[in-house]
């Protein structure tokens, strides 16, 4: 362990930011895993509104440097229209954030798949690559009733996956230490 994380002192650091850090997720979980539906929601409206703000502040800078060039405006519109769909329907948003987050859980599980291997001669690698394992399956999962039960699927998983990960960076820290 000393040759990955230096000091003991270092070592300890890793510790206590592992277990803040894996209890500050676990707690994110919680409310997808308990409000799923409002979680859906609440990341469509979100990412549109972003989608509309940003849209407009870069329509705002196309305006005042490259008005005339009208390639320029094919970002911010596109942003805009696309914001705008997503306010005014956010069930079709949260299609969309369902497709995307089958992309994440994908990556998410290859992701922690590879890091646990990397891992492997330390404690703890084991819950890496459950965690990775896992992921896969919540993609798997979503797969099957995608885009009809996204409403619920979209909170419900991305708390599950948040409660996971916290677990997982404790079980890491736990065993960190325990040698």
């Amino acid at each position: 362990m000393q040759q990955y994380f230096g000091t003991d002192a270092l070592l300890k650091q890793f510790r206590v930011h592992s277990i803040i850090a894996g209890v500050l997720l676990l707690l994110a979980g919680l409310v997808g895993i308990f409000f799923p539906g409002i979680t859906s929601l609440t990341l469509s409206l979100f990412l549109g509104w972003l989608l509309v703000i940003g849209g407009t502040i870069n329509a705002y800078h196309t305006l005042k440097s490259y008005n005339n060039k009208w390639i320029a405006w094919f970002k911010p519109v596109i942003l805009i229209i696309i914001g705008a769909l997503m306010l005014v329907y956010p069930m079709t948003g949260i299609a969309a954030i369902g497709l995307l987050l089958i992309m994440y859980f994908i990556m998410d599980g290859l992701a922690g798949l590879l890091f646990g291997l990397e891992f492997s001669p330390f404690p703890g690698w084991i819950w890496m690559v459950i965690n990775g394992i896992l992921s896969f399956f919540l993609a798997g999962l979503f797969l099957v009733d995608w885009p009809f039960s996204s409403i619920w699927l979209v909170g419900l998983f991305v708390g599950i996956s948040l409660f996971l990960d916290g677990l997982t960076v404790i079980f890491v820290a736990n065993s960190i230490t325990k040698k």
